[in-house]
């Protein structure tokens, strides 16, 4: 292995893959339901259960502390019984719930020029394949 490949290897995990797992964490399949509706103030877990179309107890009792292990979500317990459990975002989760909004916006803006790219796309490669 040539000396700059390892050093391009090397700035790769030292830099790439923290990201990466973040990214993966919190761009999950439940992590960002649970983002948007632990945004709206402080949740309890049935009505997150409830928003969350899909996802099984089990589910999301780890998403759940995934995300407070994260830094992003507090759990408050209160001292009631039955137990009362709330989840809110922290200031971290605030700002990024700032960028989940974007991005949900711009996907509901260029939904339809995707759905078209893809038509487009898969009528090209019915034709035959490309001659790159």
């Amino acid at each position: 292995m040539s000396r700059s490949h390892t050093h391009v290897a090397e700035a790769v995990r030292d830099e790439a893959c923290p990201v990466t797992e973040v990214l993966d964490r919190v761009a999950g399949k439940w992590s960002i339901g649970i983002l948007i509706a632990a945004a709206h103030g402080p949740v309890r877990f049935t009505e997150l259960e409830r928003a969350i179309n899909g996802i099984s107890r089990r589910m999301l009792t780890l998403n759940l502390r995934r995300l407070e292990r994260d830094g992003l979500l507090v759990r408050t317990v209160y001292p009631t019984v039955p137990p009362k459990v709330e989840y809110s975002l922290t200031p971290m989760a605030r700002e990024l719930h700032t960028s989940l909004t974007a991005l949900v916006g711009w996907a509901e803006r260029h939904r339809s020029a995707v759905a078209e790219a893809r038509a487009a796309y898969d009528t090209a490669a019915e034709q035959g394949p490309d001659t790159d």
